[in-house]
């Protein structure tokens, strides 16, 4: 019966991609099939539904809000693959119970919490009431670095006083700038596609384990922003941030990089971060004002799809994966997908997973009663 229920999702998943797909370049028809092959087991359809509802009572319809949230109804599907958490109660206590879920503790005395301070006056950073709770339980130090492309965050000064008008600098242990006196620390990068080496904030090996708290969203040049941007960009020092721009190119300048290459360094950096923690790293994406701009803009577009959840998981590709296939499911996500598919933004999955730093296929496992 599962096969039969895995070959009519598949079919039906095609239809309907290839109906949403209609004038899309051919590089977005290309990644929506590809994104399509590696997500079978996360995604959830009507006829599957009513298949399971009749032939397998001991398994409860999904709801529709299940339905909306791309929840599979045959959790027996892909049990190898890595688990990604999911409430749709974004809130201290919804937070709170995907981290449980993890059923990971980081290991060590010094945590950082890596987080976007937000650029002013009105970007879409997390709120500080929503992860206080969960900061001071892994009694955590919120991070950041410098931004290198100017600016209220480009500088420390400025950067400190931004985190603390935006609630950031009384959260657990308070707030650090790794990259504070503009010191880089070198980490090496295995079996990368554009770098063989990552700068990151010098502060960073201050710290045994992260918990990468993102703010999911669009991205200029990105596409999209999730666990990967924030453990790549997001870790980079100012110089950093430029190499991974420009894919190795350029210490001093983040512009006129090709695209492709610098989705493939973020994925690079992202592993040299993984492998430098030795896996002693969470990740919790929360999908909140879904703004097709970053937190890095100060006055972002305003959202087109209603909040959706918040999302964790022990792997940053499959955690991004979800969130970009819970987009393709959301009402009202034209602009977004806009925002993705002109920037070949998928294309960072790709790379990550095919340089080791996660898997596409993934288990949406919802931990709401």
């Amino acid at each position: 019966m599962k096969k039969i229920i895995a070959l009519l999702l598949s079919i039906t998943m095609l239809l309907s991609l290839e109906a949403c797909g209609n004038g899309s370049s051919s590089m977005a028809e290309s990644s929506e099939t590809d994104r399509t092959s590696h997500n079978a087991a996360a995604q959830t359809t009507d006829v599957v539904q009513g298949l399971v509802s009749e032939e397998e009572s001991s398994t409860e319809s999904v709801d529709a809000q299940a339905s909306d949230d791309g929840t599979d109804a045959d959790t027996d599907a892909d049990t190898d693959a890595p688990a990604v958490y999911m409430t749709t109660d974004i809130s201290p206590e919804g937070l709170m119970k995907v981290y449980e879920a993890l059923g990971v503790e980081l290991d060590g005395d010094n945590i950082a919490v890596k987080l976007s301070t937000g650029e002013p006056p009105a970007s879409n950073y997390l709120d500080p009431d929503l992860i206080r709770e969960l900061v001071e339980l892994v009694d955590g130090t919120i991070v950041e670095c410098n931004t290198a492309y100017g600016g209220s965050r480009s500088e420390t000064a400025m950067h400190y006083q931004v985190a603390e008008d935006h609630g950031f600098t009384d959260l657990g242990k308070g707030f650090l700038i790794m990259d504070e006196d503009g010191e880089s620390m070198i980490l090496p990068v295995e079996g990368g596609q554009q770098l063989s080496e990552n700068y990151v904030g010098a502060h960073f090996g201050d710290f045994d384990g992260f918990l990468v708290l993102s703010h999911f969203k669009g991205h200029a040049m990105a596409g999209f922003g999730g666990a990967i941007k924030n453990i790549s960009i997001g870790i980079g020092s100012q110089e950093g941030k430029c190499l991974i721009h420009t894919a190795g190119n350029s210490h001093t300048s983040p512009w006129g990089g090709d695209q492709d290459a610098f989705l493939e360094s973020m994925a690079d950096a992202g592993k040299s971060v993984v492998d430098a923690l030795d896996g002693n790293i969470l990740f919790i994406n929360v999908m909140n004002r879904l703004s097709i701009d970053c937190d890095c803009d100060g006055n972002p577009s305003e959202p087109d799809i209603h909040d959706i959840g918040i999302l964790a998981s022990t792997d940053p590709v499959a955690l991004d994966q979800a969130c970009v296939d819970l987009i393709y499911q959301a009402e009202g996500n034209e602009s977004f997908i806009r925002r993705m598919e002109g920037q070949h933004a998928e294309h960072v999955l790709e790379a990550g997973e095919a340089i080791g730093l996660g898997s596409r296929t993934y288990r949406l496992e919802s931990v709401d009663e």
